[in-house]
């Protein structure tokens, strides 16, 4: 059973974070061979969302205040760990990002900036492409908005 946690970054533990970073890099620097910069100081002034089962860290997203990425408010670092990918994880932590940023922020447009392979997935949420193709760290990717 998933425990979903929603932290400010002063209020995360050291445990939790340390899960957080592990997560993150296993996935965007190892797993997807892109060495990049992943401590951007967002995360100082963003939310945490974090979907533990027991003591692994399942699934995970950053939610960015409007203003800081974006004019808008944003989900960001979505990331699910290998062991539960194709389960739907991706989906539920989507469907409990948007709901923690809504009551987080209001009701308002959410931009991202997702991987292009993604794109699909995205769309499904509501998301639409607002810009062109970028390079990001070596990945293609695509802004998108859900209004």
């Amino acid at each position: 059973m998933l425990q979903w946690t929603l932290k400010k970054f002063q209020d995360l533990t050291p445990y939790e974070l340390y899960k957080i970073l592990q997560l993150r890099n296993s996935v965007f620097v190892v797993e997807q061979q892109c060495p990049y910069q992943d401590a951007d100081n967002k995360d100082l002034q963003s939310f945490h969302l974090m979907g533990f089962e027991q003591d692994h860290l399942a699934a995970y997203t950053r939610l960015i205040p409007p203003g800081l990425s974006y004019p808008e408010a944003s989900i960001g670092r979505v990331v699910t760990s290998w062991e539960m990918r194709r389960k739907g994880m991706g989906r539920l932590l989507m469907e409990q990002s948007i709901k923690c940023i809504t009551e987080l922020f209001g009701k308002s447009p959410i931009r991202i900036g997702a991987q292009l392979y993604l794109q699909n997935f995205y769309e499904a949420f509501g998301f639409q492409p607002t810009g062109e193709i970028y390079l990001e760290d070596g990945i293609e990717h695509i802004e998108m908005m859900r209004p």
